[in-house]
C-alpha cells in the first residue's frame, strides 16, 4: 500500500491494484471544516458543497468522473448489490434507489464503486480475468457474518469470478491494539473459526477483549478461496493515525468518513 499526494490531496493506493483507478482516501485535503476537517466525503451533517467539492478534488486525483460514483446506505448486513452505468452518480448526485446494501459489484466500466469507514474494513475485489470489480463493507457485523466471502460468492455467481484468481485488497480500519470489545461481542467472534488466534482477552481489564479485524477478515478470504498471495493486506489502525484518518472510535459521531473507490 502507497500513501500519495495531488494538489493536496492524500489517498492510499494498492500495489495488487496497479493499473486500477482506485483509492483509500485519507481526511487530507478537502474543504470541510470543524470535526468533519478536512476531505470528509459522508454528508453526515457536513455542507453538501463541501462534500461535492471534496469528491471533485479526490477523483480528480485518481482520474475518475465524481459523477459516475455509486453509494449505498450501509447499514452492517451482508447485502450485496450488483449495479448498472445507469446508477452512475446515486447518491452523490442522484436519489439511491436501493438501501441496506453493504457490498457493491460490477462489470461495467467507469462506475466508481463506493464504500465509507470510519474504522470499519473496506474490502476490495479485481477479477481481472472477467473484468469485474467489488468493494465491501465489513465493520463487526459484517465480518461476523462473513460479507468478505458473500461478496466473493456474488462474484462468482453474476461474473463467473474464479476464487483462486481473485485479487482482494484491505484497506486501513481499527486494528487489534484498539479495537476492544466486550465479552458478548467477543462470544459472536468466537463462534467463527476463522476468528481462532485472533481474539485476545485484555488482561488488565475484566470481560473486555481485543479483536483483529483485519487478520479474520483475511482469513475469511481465504476460506472463500482467495490464494494468501492474491491478498493484500494493510494492517494499518484508523484510529492510532488521527493525522490521516477519521476514527469513531476515537471521536464517536463528531467525525467525517473515508472513501473506498474502484473502478474499471
Amino acid at each position: 500500500m502507497v500513501l500519495n499526494e495531488k494538489n493536496g490531496v492524500k489517498y492510499f493506493t494498492f500495489d495488487k491494484l496497479s493499473g486500477l483507478r482506485h483509492c483509500f482516501s485519507t481526511r487530507v485535503g478537502g474543504v470541510s471544516e470543524g470535526c468533519y476537517e478536512s476531505l470528509n466525503l459522508a454528508f453526515r451533517e457536513d455542507k453538501r458543497e463541501n462534500v461535492a467539492e471534496n469528491y471533485s478534488r479526490l477523483c480528480g486525483a485518481i482520474g475518475v468522473d465524481s459523477r459516475n460514483t455509486v453509494w449505498t446506505r450501509q447499514v452492517h448486513t451482508d447485502n450485496v448489490l450488483r449495479v448498472y452505468p445507469e446508477d452512475r452518480g446515486r447518491g452523490l448526485f442522484l436519489p439511491r434507489t436501493e438501501e441496506g446494501y453493504d457490498a457493491v459489484i460490477t462489470n461495467s466500466r467507469d462506475v466508481v464503486l463506493t464504500g465509507f469507514s470510519a474504522d470499519c474494513v473496506l474490502i476490495f475485489y479485481y477479477d481481472a480475468e472477467n473484468g469485474a470489480i467489488g468493494i465491501a463493507h465489513s465493520g463487526w457485523r459484517g465480518t461476523v457474518l462473513k460479507i468478505g466471502a458473500v461478496t466473493v460468492r456474488a462474484m462468482q455467481r453474476e461474473f463467473g469470478t474464479v476464487p483462486d484468481k481473485l485479487v482482494c485488497c484491505i484497506a486501513p480500519a481499527i486494528a487489534r491494539c484498539c479495537f476492544q470489545v466486550d465479552k458478548p461481542v467477543a462470544d459472536e467472534f468466537a463462534s467463527m473459526s476463522c476468528s481462532l488466534g485472533h481474539i485476545v482477552k485484555d488482561e488488565a481489564n475484566e470481560g473486555k477483549y481485543y479483536i483483529d479485524l483485519h487478520a479474520i477478515n483475511e482469513e475469511i478470504l481465504r476460506e472463500a478461496g482467495v490464494r494468501a498471495e492474491n491478498i493484500e493486506n494493510s494492517r494499518m489502525c484508523t484510529k492510532c493515525h488521527p493525522e490521516l484518518f477519521y476514527s469513531h472510535r476515537l471521536t464517536g459521531n463528531a467525525r467525517g468518513s473515508m472513501a473506498g473507490m474502484i473502478s474499471l
